[in-house]
């Protein structure tokens, strides 16, 4: 189905008016189904030689970086390099005992301070030697998995973790196991032309001044890479379901779920494996945001539509590239949704599934049972529609949910009854004594 006429007109709209807010220039693109359906860009990407800034201009991505990291790790986690929930010290030999886990220092659960040192007052960034040098200064300002608390240092620390468990410099590693695979040519750690030039604009002039293109050294997995939001869609392509070779699915899923809630009274914004998790209209998207000097960025995707976008500016203030990338996202979901696939008719189930199919009953509520796109399917009547039905594979003499309420629980046939989770499920609704 093509993209309606007017999506484009008002994509582009949404990102003028961005870049009229006061910003050098904003780039921004669109990606659905894996394909980057939009992209485009407005403003100037170095004023002083009077450049145009084009869809495929590199930007600084800050901490888009951190996501590179994560997968990173997950990659190690699969080739049983490691545990998420090893301490620290057992990686990475100098770390005072009683560290964090890797699965803290992934969803910003360590308790570490945020910042290796005063790397934003001198104006350079430690080496690795440098950061290691320190470990016995830095503070924990809070006790591990006690709340949220956002902290470069921890991926310092894990960009170094990459690095003793891969036997090869962090950056290199990322270059191999991940860059390279996914053919992001427009993903390098020092910029590579053509590029913007980063600017601080003047609160009350409205001119620009020159940012300096910081180094990060020995901490660049928190935050050196530089791209373009054409690699970024691609990104975010990745990270919604994973590419055999480089990630699992799988493992794609263990980064998306909630390791913590950022502002517990409200539910909005979360954070899983590497991923923030922002709830906007009901809807979640995965990805991060990313600041340095003279420069933010933003990318994002829904999981579920498979649709997500990014945004970057030459700007360091004045530009939030997260609210565009998700605005692009949820005009692009709006004007242009998922088409209904029409139903199929289904290939006859195994015996031992027709056995069970229809209604049965536990704890006195009624569920339906029912054989859906070649697999075993349990709802709940009456539950509310975003509640998922339960999936079921064969297992043994029985069967076990892999997605949906009550994953990983067995469910066997006893007689003319189930016995689901420790539950007895009757044809009937009987008192459950």
């Amino acid at each position: 189905m093509p993209a309606p006429k007017r999506l484009a007109p008002a994509l582009e709209r949404a990102l003028r008016t961005r870049q009229a807010e006061r910003l050098p220039s904003v780039a921004a693109a669109v990606v659905r189904d894996g394909e980057t359906i939009w992209s485009d860009a407005v403003g100037t990407a170095d004023d002083g030689e009077q450049r145009e800034a084009t869809a495929g201009t590199q930007y600084r991505v800050g901490s888009i970086t951190k996501t590179f990291t994560a997968v990173a790790v997950m990659q190690l986690r699969d080739a049983g390099e490691l545990d998420l929930d090893d301490r620290l010290e057992r990686h990475v030999p100098g770390v005072p005992e009683g560290s964090p886990t890797i699965r803290r220092l992934l969803a910003h659960l360590s308790g570490y301070q945020r910042e290796p040192g005063e790397m934003w007052v001198t104006g350079e960034a430690p080496s690795a030697e440098g950061m290691m040098a320190s470990l016995e200064r830095y503070e924990f300002v809070l006790p591990a998995a006690r709340a949220y608390h956002y902290s470069n240092l921890a991926y310092g620390l894990l960009g170094e973790t990459v690095a003793r468990r891969s036997g090869r410099p962090y950056t290199e590693y990322v270059d191999e196991r991940i860059i390279g695979p996914l053919a992001l040519a427009r993903t390098t750690w020092q910029p590579q032309p053509p590029f913007a030039q980063g600017y601080l604009v003047g609160e009350y002039t409205g001119t620009l001044h020159r940012e300096p293109h910081t180094d990060l050294r020995g901490i660049a997995a928190m935050g050196q890479l530089w791209s373009t939001v054409g690699d970024l869609c691609t990104w975010a392509a990745f990270l919604a379901g994973g590419r055999d070779g480089v990630l699992g699915e799988a493992t794609v899923d263990e980064m998306w779920a909630p390791q913590v809630m950022v502002n517990p009274n409200l539910w909005d914004l979360g954070w899983g494996l590497g991923l923030e998790l922002v709830n906007r209209d009901g809807k979640i998207f995965g990805g991060h945001g990313g600041a340095m000097p003279g420069h933010l960025a933003g990318v994002y995707v829904n999981r579920d539509s498979r649709v997500g976008a990014a945004a970057l500016t030459n700007s360091g203030t004045r530009g939030p590239m997260k609210e565009l990338a998700l605005e692009l996202a949820l005009t692009t979901l709006e004007q242009w949704p998922a088409e209904i696939e029409p139903w199929r008719p289904e290939a006859e189930p195994p015996a031992a599934v027709c056995a069970i199919l229809g209604r049965w009953w536990s704890e006195g509520n009624e569920h339906v049972f029912s054989w859906e796109g070649g697999s075993l399917h349990a709802r709940l009547v009456g539950a509310p529609e975003h509640v998922e039905p339960s999936v079921f594979e064969a297992d043994g003499e029985g069967f076990r949910v892999v997605k949906g309420r009550e994953r990983g629980e067995r469910l066997r046939v006893d007689g003319d009854r189930l016995v689901w989770g420790g539950y007895l499920f009757t044809r009937s609704q009987q008192p459950m004594a």
